[in-house]
């Protein structure tokens, strides 16, 4: 089974912040799939399971905030026993200018507050991970930056980012981390 964890915050002040990037990225590959997503408090995130071409997946949302977000894919990760080779994380970027994704094996938390949890709580720092751009930040703080909602212009050009996204992520699981970079980055 294969693990795409959308971080993001819950609550509908939240929902079209620059944080929840990842969050617009599974809701949309859930519209696209006809799939729901349904909340499992024990393991702290709305999810929901399809299958392509013979394999499972799992889409989830923490429910813990941006914050805690490793306690979700952690628990998740233990529940149906998924390697950390099977998890791909989608994240917000301020670093990344809006419209450009970016694929990664493995770093660190680029101060990424959702990234440094998941490293602390799944041990390694050798997690494969997509990004999202939301830049270029402007003057305030980042910490009010990520969030503020995008703009209707702005949101626009996320649509298309998520769109390519989700080719994105169709081409990293069928073909691997490598053509994924080389493709999108």
């Amino acid at each position: 089974m294969k693990l795409i964890a959308g971080l993001g915050n819950v609550g509908s002040k939240y929902t079209f912040t620059r944080h929840n990037a990842g969050f617009m990225l599974i809701d949309s590959i859930a519209i696209n799939s006809g799939l729901a997503l349904k909340e499992n408090s024990r393991l702290k995130c709305f999810m929901a399971k399809f299958s392509n071409n013979g394999e499972d997946y799992l889409l989830i949302k923490p429910t813990t905030f941006m914050n805690l977000s490793g306690e979700s894919v952690r628990a998740v990760a233990d529940y149906y026993k998924i390697e950390t080779k099977d998890i791909l994380v989608v994240f917000d970027d301020l670093s990344l200018e809006l419209g450009k994704i970016r694929f990664r094996p493995n770093g660190s938390d680029g101060g990424h507050n959702g990234i440094k949890s998941i490293i602390q709580h799944l041990g390694t720092k050798d997690i494969a991970r997509l990004k999202i751009g939301i830049g270029p930040q402007s003057s305030i703080p980042s910490e009010v930056f990520v969030l503020q909602n995008f703009s209707k212009e702005e949101l626009e050009k996320l649509k298309e980012t998520l769109s390519i996204a989700k080719e994105g992520i169709a081409c990293y699981f069928t073909y691997g981390m490598q053509v994924a970079q080389n493709k999108y980055n």
